[in-house]
């Protein structure tokens, strides 16, 4: 079962003349686009997911994803260069096998590593010597360490020798038309130097820049960091934007004004809440970790609580509007304008726009939604309405109590929903004049 070093070397060189078949486990917001980006570089890849929906519509060449076209699927499959599949057996023909699963928090806001596991001890029954595991999901430092190589040494291989072991943390932005997976740096860390050499050579076919890190506790720990600083800036000003409504000053007029400051100060944004699958979640993975050191992180956790409470901050922004007018929360008529966590895309993970629409449901009010990127509410593990996405026009915009402007699409006619409306509660800043009919939240 011995990989010897010629052997490794071939390896790397079936990485460079891109012959090595790629396998990513996970076809959603960041598989697909890798694996989009590796068959563009000429690579073979075996994309795999549990949802069949998934499968069938990539090998039917068709889009689930906003701002991934079906173009650039269609170019993949109808070059041979991608095929979707169910099957695990299919990964024994790769090189490559990178895993790209959640990792989303318990009802405890403990790391739940149940689909990293659960992949892991899927893909054993068809690992061979010669194959490169890499981890992209977003954990704690130590769970490549610590949960990975532990299991795929069980079969008898030796992780630097027989198999290579990188953790390679995502960093997919989706929508964002500044970056895409090829131009935003890659950092890895392998559990051997041989590891990181076979990682290397895995990653730099495909992306400009790889950044090798000493070790998968470093890379790991990275992520985290990057994550980690957005939480804590943008609960820093949420806070700011309370503070600054009860002064009856506009946090954004402010926030661009320090930006013209060429030096020590990084504009960040308020809004309803936290959302995406990175932001909400990935600090906590640290908090639970540090715990197992006996150390207590008080600005993750403290930035946690401010960015959780601004949906509830806003329902009662939107409370006392209503009750200036005479209207109660229970039975008025609320649409909410964008559900997705941010503009321009379909993703709705963690989005504070759906914790808003329950807190405003369990209240009484009658909740509708207009998101021309999801026109059908999706089924989600935690949120459940059954709803489908209104017309968005002068008519059905007039006809309710309030609109509440929870994510700021280009797509939206802004001049003709401030004509149209009753009330907006406006969560994203895109009203700077004042309105009497708009309350800034």
């Amino acid at each position: 079962m011995t990989t010897a070093p010629k052997a490794l070397k071939d390896l790397v060189q079936n990485f460079h003349n891109k012959t090595a078949i790629i396998g990513i486990i996970g076809m959603g917001y960041v598989g697909l686009p890798l694996a989009l980006r590796y068959a563009e570089a000429g690579f073979k890849v075996v994309g795999l997911d549990i949802n069949s929906d998934y499968v069938n519509r990539i090998n039917a060449s068709q889009s689930y994803i906003t701002h991934i076209p079906a173009e650039k699927i269609e170019s993949a499959v109808k070059s041979k260069k991608l095929v979707a599949t169910l099957d695990y057996q299919e990964l024994q023909s790769c090189d490559a096998i990178i895993i790209c699963v959640p990792t989303p928090l318990s009802k405890h806001r403990d790391p739940d590593l149940s689909y990293v596991i659960n992949t892991t001890d899927a893909i054993l029954p068809h690992l061979r010597a010669g194959q490169i595991v890499s981890l992209e999901s977003t954990t704690y430092p130590g769970t490549t360490d610590e949960e990975l190589l532990p299991r795929l040494e069980s079969r008898g291989f030796k992780v630097g020798r027989d198999l290579f072991l990188v953790f390679s943390p995502e960093r997919e932005d989706p929508g964002n038309p500044k970056f895409h997976t090829q131009t935003i740096p890659k950092v890895c860390g392998g559990v051997t130097p041989q590891c990181l050499e076979l990682g290397i050579a895995l990653y730099s076919g495909v992306i400009d820049q790889v950044v090798p890190v000493s070790s998968t506790r470093a890379a790991e720990m990275t992520k985290l960091l990057e994550n980690i600083h957005r939480a804590v800036n943008i609960g820093l000003v949420n806070e700011m934007k309370i503070v600054a409504d009860k002064m009856d000053i506009d946090i954004y007029e402010v926030i661009q004004a320090a930006a013209t400051k060429p030096f020590g100060f990084t504009a960040y944004y308020p809004g309803p809440g936290l959302g995406g699958h990175c932001i909400p979640i990935d600090p906590f993975y640290l908090t639970w970790k540090a715990k197992e050191y006996g150390m207590h992180t008080k600005f993750i956790e403290l930035a946690g609580e401010i960015n959780t409470s601004m949906p509830n901050w806003v329902v009662e922004k939107l409370t006392e509007a209503l009750n200036q007018r005479l209207l109660s929360v229970k039975n008025a008529r609320i649409l909410v304008m964008g559900i997705a966590y941010k503009k321009n895309i379909n993703d709705m993970r963690e989005s504070p726009a759906v914790q808003i629409m329950e807190i405003l449901r369990a209240k009484g009010a009658q909740i509708q939604y207009c998101d021309p990127f999801v026109p059908v509410f999706p089924k989600m593990r935690e949120h459940q309405f059954d709803l489908t996405s209104v017309k968005f026009s002068a008519a059905e915009i007039a006809a309710y109590d309030c609109v509440l402007l929870a994510t700021n699409h280009d797509l939206f006619d802004y001049d003709l929903l401030l004509k149209s409306a009753k009330l907006i509660v406006d969560t994203r800043g895109v009203y700077r004049t004042p309105n009497a009919k708009v309350v800034k939240a």
